[in-house]
């Protein structure tokens, strides 16, 4: 998509790529709305597995390889925490398997493949009558669906299924009987182009519609014919009353009340600025009924499409008579309408009407995050395609008013329902590689707008810079972080060589565990020099900024080596980002490799502390040094725990490990640890034994409570401490410096 630099009204020297949330936040003194508040955009990471359905697995640990009936605990992302069929509410023998790589079927297929069917070891000694365990398992209607697990949709979440070129079917926004074809055109993390089936030849804005992938009026293809649907294009603009799906079937829904004819309060989905009367002027079935803006023109109300759009009784924007009076907002007359100030009552007799009653809405809730002067991201809705830059400027119940920043001409506040599908987290532009419209302050002083974009579709070609690719499944390195990595946009660019790359390496530094160090290691040196252009790259960490200057290639034909010594510079596969996409298998191998393999494949500096690297550099600015102080020499505590039998990987419980601590008397945090078991091998009885066995021990009872295994301790960093554990700031640093602990001892001593 191509997104050219809007006309402004003043002479801006700021540069697109210069927008920084966290800036931003900081200099307007505000907080954004929780990530967990837009489900929707959590729904879309998911893969359609959830826990509770049973599959089928391979049971590795036996001599012929059968198959056995496992139920999904937890996932996470690809990951899936499974427990055997027969264990019950034990949980010492769950495991983690990959999606992509396990051996994984619905319920049913051993049966028809003629594959054999016995549990493991361990459920044949808890349940002698395992094949009346296996008949009421497999006779049970919970089955994980067969496409989820095999076939192209096998691990991917909903989002990545829709691909440019794709077909869907559009249900009617004023008649539920009729359905039209539509192309994706693109797909932008989950946001939807799409072009309806005979306007190929008509400009996007005749044609083009944006729609995010869980919109109730989207279908797949088949759709129409399955349910009776009419096929037939639409007779005017399409209009929708949304609302968010979270749950990948779309839930039954509730049956409503109306009759034709009946008064109510709206908001227009066509213009969403203000609140007016409405009349349900047609009932489809106890589910659906359609809606349109009052207007006492005469000039437009036999038009039905005009200022129309289907609803349901849990449909958002539609209000009982007086609910604006009763909230203290305005509501605006009708067109057309005579007199200053509009009162329903007399409404209704000029009207000969009834009002909908009360119990013909549902009872409304409040139960969500957004607060007032919280910021966010949202769709403009007079141009659909453009993603602002908006802030909550008041709150009633379940609907929002939000002020769009970084407009050209001013437009009335946007009212929106907190499950809206059109407004979206802070940097969620920049996650999907989605352009951003944000206000910026010229040399006048005034406001003036600016997108943040990387191509322009001009320049010399000799410094455009091609598509840069992110390979998440590239090995990462000791400094990325190998999950954010993977939230990354798939591409930048193209454009300009200096703000594509600029842009890529900005991303890199906001994935790092410790982006002040990858700063550290970008910045420019008098060792290996492009003879580019420098650019100033910054970094926040743990409340500190850090500024560094980066040399940046200012040709293509430079590219490519740039982006290969950089990532040799980041210690990562020379593969990770750069113009060539690696589909399946990477040309180096690297999925093989892990953090302390690395040096010895591919380092040519001495071997480094594995994990989360030592802190920024001492020359970036804002990194204050802190004064040494001798240690007290410390008494030595030894704690040894009684060795258990360890256990493979094949799906069977871990024996705990046996720890060697050295405990200060003081009660500062252990400085050596020996671990006698691979920390892979753990079980969440074992990792809770560890965490006793620190400074830590009274949060215990958390890990057990969330089931947290060896291979999930792993995975664990400061930022998910936090969000999952909900710690604070200390608790959480201390924690993580003991599973840091934990990691740098099994890589050195087990991942080799």
């Amino acid at each position: 998509m191509s997104h050219e630099l809007l006309e402004s009204d003043g002479d801006s020297s700021q540069d697109v790529s210069d927008f920084n949330w966290d800036d931003y936040l900081e200099e307007n003194g505000a907080v954004s709305v929780p990530h967990h508040a837009f489900k929707h955009v959590d729904q879309g990471l998911q893969t359609g597995l959830t826990p509770g359905m049973k599959l089928e697995v391979c049971v590795r640990s036996e001599t012929d390889q059968p198959y056995w009936v496992a139920t999904i605990i937890t996932t996470c992302g690809q990951l899936l925490l499974l427990r055997y069929e027969g264990y019950h509410d034990d949980r010492r023998a769950d495991f983690w398997c990959d999606i992509m790589t396990a051996d994984l079927h619905p319920l049913g297929w051993s049966l028809e493949q003629g594959k054999p069917m016995r549990p493991p070891e361990g459920v044949r000694e808890k349940q002698p009558d395992w094949e009346g365990v296996l008949e009421k398992a497999l006779a049970e209607k919970c089955s994980a669906p067969a496409n989820l697990l095999e076939g192209p949709q096998r691990g991917k979440d909903p989002v990545d299924l829709l691909s440019p070129g794709c077909s869907v079917e559009l249900q009617d926004s004023v008649d539920p009987g009729v359905a039209w074809s539509a192309e994706v055109e693109e797909n932008m993390g989950g946001r939807l182009r799409l072009r309806l089936a005979g306007t190929e030849r008509l400009p996007d804005t005749q044609s083009a519609l944006w729609l995010y992938y869980l919109h109730p009026h989207l279908h797949p293809p088949g759709w129409a014919k399955e349910h009776g649907c009419t096929l037939r294009p639409p007779s005017g603009k399409l209009l929708f009353s949304e609302r968010s799906w979270v749950n990948s079937d779309r839930p039954a829904i509730a049956a409503h009340c109306f009759t034709e004819g009946m008064k109510l309060e709206a908001v227009d989905p066509a213009s969403p600025f203000c609140i007016s009367p409405a009349t349900v002027i047609k009932v489809f079935s106890d589910e659906c009924f359609l809606v349109k803006m009052d207007s006492l023109r005469g000039d437009d109300s036999g038009a039905e499409g005009v200022g129309s759009f289907l609803c349901h009784r849990d449909s958002p924007g539609i209000f009982p008579a007086q609910w604006s009076l009763k909230n203290g907002l305005p509501l605006s007359p009708p067109p057309g309408y005579q007199g200053q100030d509009f009162d329903w009552a007399d409404y209704l007799k000029q009207c000969e009407a009834e009002a909908a009653p009360q119990h013909c809405f549902p009872t409304e809730q409040s139960d969500h995050s957004f607060k007032e002067a919280m910021k966010l991201e949202a769709v403009n809705p007079l141009s659909p395609e453009h993603i602002h830059v908006a802030t909550v400027t008041k709150v009633k119940g379940q609907h929002i008013w939000l002020g769009l920043e970084g407009l050209k001409q001013a437009i009335p506040e946007l009212i929106a329902h907190v499950d809206s599908l059109d407004i979206f987290p802070v940097s969620w532009c920049e996650t999907n590689g989605y352009p951003l419209l944000y206000p910026i302050k010229p040399k006048g002083g005034s406001l003036t707008l600016c997108v943040m974009c990387l191509c322009t579709g001009q320049g010399n070609g000799k410094y455009c810079c091609p598509k840069i690719f992110f390979n998440h499944r590239c090995f990462s390195g000791p400094y990325l972080n190998k999950g954010r990595i993977a939230e990354l946009p798939q591409c930048v660019g193209p454009g300009n060589c200096v703000l594509v790359l600029k842009e890529v390496l900005t991303l890199l530094i906001n994935s790092a565990y410790k982006p002040s160090r990858v700063l550290r290691e970008l910045q420019l040196d008098q060792e290996d020099r492009w003879h580019g252009h420098g650019e100033t790259l910054k970094a926040k960490y743990k409340g500190k900024s850090y500024r560094a200057t980066v040399e940046i290639v200012r040709t293509a034909d430079c590219v490519a080596e740039f982006c290969r010594k950089t990532c040799i510079k980041l210690e990562c596969c020379p593969n990770l980002f750069g113009p060539r996409m690696v589909l399946e298998r990477c040309s180096e191998n690297c999925s093989v490799l892990t953090k302390t393999k690395y040096t010895y494949y591919y380092g040519k500096k001495k071997c480094k502390r594995v994990g989360r690297p030592p802190g920024g550099h001492s020359n970036l600015e804002g990194g204050v040094k802190r004064r040494g102080r001798r240690r007290k020499r410390r008494k030595q505590l030894f704690v040894h725990k009684k060795r258990r039998s360890s256990a493979s990987l094949d799906n069977t419980p871990a024996g705990s490990p046996q720890v060697t601590d050295t405990l200060s008397s003081r009660g500062e945090a252990p400085q050596k640890l020996c671990l006698d078991t691979s920390p892979l091998e753990w079980s969440v009885t074992d990792v809770v034994c560890f965490i006793r066995t620190t400074d830590c021990a009274p949060l215990a009872r958390i890990f057990l409570d969330q089931e947290i295994d060896g291979q999930a301790l792993l995975l664990l960093n400061l930022p998910t401490l936090q969000e999952c554990m909900d710690l604070k700031l200390g608790p959480a640093i201390k924690l993580c410096h003991h599973i840091e602990r934990v990691k740098l001892e099994f890589y050195q001593k087990f991942a080799t």
